[in-house]
């Protein structure tokens, strides 16, 4: 998912000019904000940027691994022993397996769907 880097942002409002599912509106102070629910990933923000702003998610990983790990620090607060700690832990686990199983399946099918495209032509 595209985002918008805020120190970058000037303003300038290409890519909302440009975002063929108006997914990019501008805040108070002219920034570029993009709502996920809206955009369907078609790269054009990325394209036009003049200051590079537009991001990609990827770069977000180790953000959204830390945000992980903080939550389930504060989760497991609730646990008061050692034994409930590691099932909770282990629950978490099991918790981010399914997560990247379904990643994995979701991924497989996505491409499944795109060989089919190249096979049409």
């Amino acid at each position: 998912m595209p985002w918008v880097n805020q120190d970058l942002c000037v303003g300038c409002g290409v890519c909302v000019d440009e975002c063929p599912v108006e997914a990019i509106t501008q805040d108070q102070d002219s920034k570029a904000i993009i709502d996920d629910d809206k955009c369907i990933r078609c790269g054009k923000c990325h394209d036009v940027c003049p200051q590079d702003a537009v991001r990609h998610d990827s770069e977000r990983i180790p953000q959204e691994v830390e945000a992980n790990i903080t939550k389930t620090k504060e989760l497991l607060t609730h646990f008061d022993s050692p034994q409930q700690q590691r099932e909770f832990y282990e629950r978490m686990i099991r918790y981010f397996n399914k997560e990247k199983k379904v990643a994995d399946l979701t991924i497989a099918k996505i491409t499944d769907m795109k060989n089919a495209i190249s096979k049409e032509k």
